[in-house]
């Protein structure tokens, strides 16, 4: 398939025009990233937004896949000098991997199988006989091949039969009626391992297990695997047997005689021995791909919330990393998220220094100018929290609860013992605590994100596939959001369109050596920031208080002559269609189309003159939990505040205030049907909630959403 078919393939199946499909591949192969373009090529791409244009980059690299197998299927067909014109054109109208591979098996290298040793003994003439199914006396016909390695008419017959069960498996037709079988049919069996049933109880609701595969949801398909991996259960996926020799029969029985009940036991043979093995690996694999990508899916999703959870935005913050017996470790930080004091106080069991405590924090509330307290949401937070609520300020003081998922992995992490090498695992991971709770998207960049645990079966799936997938959500968040260059860590920057890495760290040094930079610019005096890279960064860099207001805006650099031209066209400055409504509304967009900027990209500069470089999240809010603190306090039917901690195919889990989370099932998410429970909540949102099952024994809790207000 050439790149040109290609482009009309993915166009078609995407339900996209050519040019949209050329265009952005086009973009792609020139460097461009999926959050540039979406962002500032929308004429050329018909304003596709991320998600699109990313389902155009995966089916087009499929294609390139499939190109290049074909091209390795082709030369191996044409060295065994097999190749023949209708051949070639089956191996170019192949538009899956697994077609491909059908046509290709007759052709591919084996290795000896029974069939090859038949062929050897001289016998696939008399399978040619047999398979034909006119000869009335196989067993007759059997007698001319005896010879020094054919002993007797049986071992010629069993022979013919392994070399027409080869065909059979080989057969493209078959193979695709049997594949169409079972991607309708197949069940998947899930047993318990004779003797595990004691030691693999968490698997216990898979003992004796089946459903459809095709109505099987990801995250049952993923616990099965889990527990086979593990030695617990033994899967097996198969459609009816009858109904899979009766579909083979169909296509290679054509007689009624002893040739055809031997052609009748060979495709029975082939079915058991080769074809049901065969089919059932590529519909495990078909199945667990699928699964992989629901379930990264569903990880991404909450990431991309976790990632773009409300900001406190720049004030002085205390942050506690609450303990007990160890303390908690408090960090003050100033407004830019700078270290400046750290301290440890010991309110609770076994020291309870109550009175010391609040003396300590309010020296240091006082001191610092704190505007904010943000509360590990770790063992003793609520005990931390209650305590926090005793102490009477003299201001307005905000607390808040922030997850410290993760936080460990950062602490003990080399960017954290760069950053803070003189201090231990506590206190930085008191400030990663309070730098979460002023810009949530800042901090968590710095952590791998599958160590977040908003995930569900995360270490099953792909890892590859994972890791890709979360790196293109923090890019696209990243950007999503801008960050201010003159204070953005190399973690942040790292993942700015067009830079990575190096061209980050040459950010940092440049800035440690010339001071902030004045103006976008100035970056192009960066060490390796070339003119592509300046392009690809510069719209989602911003610098605050620049000497031009289009410096702090989404206002890309290639654009700013035509702010300029408006400006002077209404006989204003460019601050001044930032600042007065009414002159933007006086401009004419129609005026200002070229061949290169057209009403798209207008439209995104005058919202954007009138929020510059706005924080597109929202603001964030307090909450508190009710006076519940262990599950023996929880009563059936009590409505009780909580928050959603992740979203999962099956439901939402919601903190309530306790050390266990309990689950809203899907069922109970709404008194409307739910298909996808990210639909109804989202992660971090404050909702209401009815206790309808406490099971202790299990840590289990069950909540509903269906008879209270769902939101806070």
């Amino acid at each position: 398939m050439g790149a040109n078919k290609n482009i009309e393939f993915v166009a078609r199946k995407l339900g996209l025009h050519d040019w949209q499909v050329e265009n952005t591949i086009r973009l792609m192969d020139g460097g461009a990233t999926i959050p540039f373009i979406s962002r500032y090529r929308k004429e050329m791409t018909g304003s596709l937004d991320e998600v699109q244009l990313m389902h155009i980059k995966e089916e087009y690299d499929r294609l390139k896949e499939l190109d290049a197998r074909k091209e390795a299927v082709i030369k191996s067909v044409e060295d065994q000098e097999k190749m023949t014109p209708e051949l070639r054109q089956k191996i170019d109208a192949a538009i899956t991997m697994a077609e491909l591979e059908d046509i290709y098996l007759p052709y591919r290298p084996k290795r000896r199988t029974r069939a090859t040793i038949a062929r050897e003994k001289g016998l696939e003439p008399l399978a040619v006989i047999i398979f034909d199914q006119k000869e009335n006396d196989p067993a007759l016909k059997a007698e001319g091949f005896l010879n020094d390695d054919v002993a007797s008419v049986e071992d010629a017959l069993a022979g013919a039969s392994d070399i027409i069960a080869e065909w059979v498996n080989e057969d493209e037709k078959a193979r695709k009626q049997l594949r169409y079988l079972f991607d309708k049919e197949a069940v998947v069996y899930s047993k318990v391992v004779k003797g595990k049933e004691a030691e693999g109880i968490k698997y216990s609701d898979y003992y004796d297990w089946s459903e459809p595969l095709k109505k099987s949801p990801s995250h049952r398909l993923l616990a099965m695997r889990r527990g086979e991996e593990e030695g617990f259960l033994r899967l097996s996926v198969e459609p009816d047997e009858e109904h899979a020799l009766n579909m083979l029969n169909s296509i290679f029985i054509r007689g009624r005689n002893a040739s055809s009940d031997m052609v009748t036991a060979a495709v029975k043979d082939s079915w058991k021995r080769l074809l049901s093995a065969s089919m059932e690996t590529e519909f495990r694999n078909i199945s667990k791909e699928k699964a992989d990508i629901e379930a990264i899916g569903v990880f991404a999703d909450n990431l991309r919330q976790l990632l773009l959870g409300s900001p406190l935005g720049e004030k002085n913050v205390l942050a506690i990393d609450p303990g007990f017996r160890t303390g908690c470790k408090i960090v003050c930080l100033d407004r830019q998220g700078n270290f400046i004091h750290n301290e440890t106080i010991y309110p609770h069991p076994p020291q309870n220094e109550t009175a010391m405590s609040i003396k300590k924090i309010l020296s240091l509330v006082n001191a610092y100018k704190i505007e904010a307290i943000a509360i590990g949401n770790g063992t003793a937070s609520r005990e931390t929290e209650d305590f926090i609520k005793w102490v009477k300020f003299e201001n307005d003081i905000q607390v808040f609860v922030v997850s410290e998922a993760g936080a460990s992995i950062y602490s003990a992490s080399k960017i954290a013992r760069d950053e803070f090498p003189d201090y231990d695992v506590t206190v930085r991971g008191a400030i990663s605590i309070g730098r979460r709770l002023m810009d949530p998207l800042a901090e968590l960049v710095k952590i791998d994100p599958k160590s977040i645990g908003v995930g569900q079966y995360q270490h099953d799936v792909d890892q590859l596939k994972l890791q890709k997938s979360l790196d293109d959500v923090v890019m696209s968040c990243v950007n999503a959001v801008g960050v201010e260059v003159n204070t953005a860590s190399k973690h942040l920057l790292t993942y700015i369109s067009g830079l990575g890495p190096q061209l980050a760290q040459n950010i940092i040094d440049y800035r440690a050596e010339n001071g902030p930079f004045r103006a976008r610019k100035e970056l192009l005096k960066v060490k390796r920031m070339g003119e592509k890279a300046f392009e690809q960064s510069a719209g989602f860099l911003r610098i605050r208080n620049a000497e031009n207001p289009l410096d702090s805006s989404a206002v890309h650099p290639e654009s700013y002559h035509v702010v300029e031209k408006m400006s002077k066209d209404l006989g204003c400055e460019v601050k001044e269609l930032i600042t007065n409504e009414n002159k933007r509304k006086e401009i004419k967009l129609e005026s200002y189309v070229t061949p290169f900027t057209g009403l798209p990209t207008l439209r995104d500069i005058i919202e954007e003159l009138a929020k510059p470089g706005r924080d597109p999240r929202s603001k964030i809010k307090e909450f508190s939990f009710a006076d519940v603190h262990t599950m023996e306090d929880l009563i059936e039917g009590m409505v009780v505040p909580g928050i959603v901690t992740n979203i999962t195919k099956f439901g939402a889990f919601v903190d309530i205030g306790i050390k266990q989370d309990g689950l809203v099932h899907i069922s109970n998410l709404s008194r409307t049907y739910v298909t996808d429970p990210s639909t109804v909540v989202k992660l971090h949102q404050h909702v209401m909630v009815k206790v309808i099952g406490v099971d202790i024994e299990r840590r289990r809790i069950q909540l509903s959403m269906k008879d209270v207000d769902a939101k806070k």
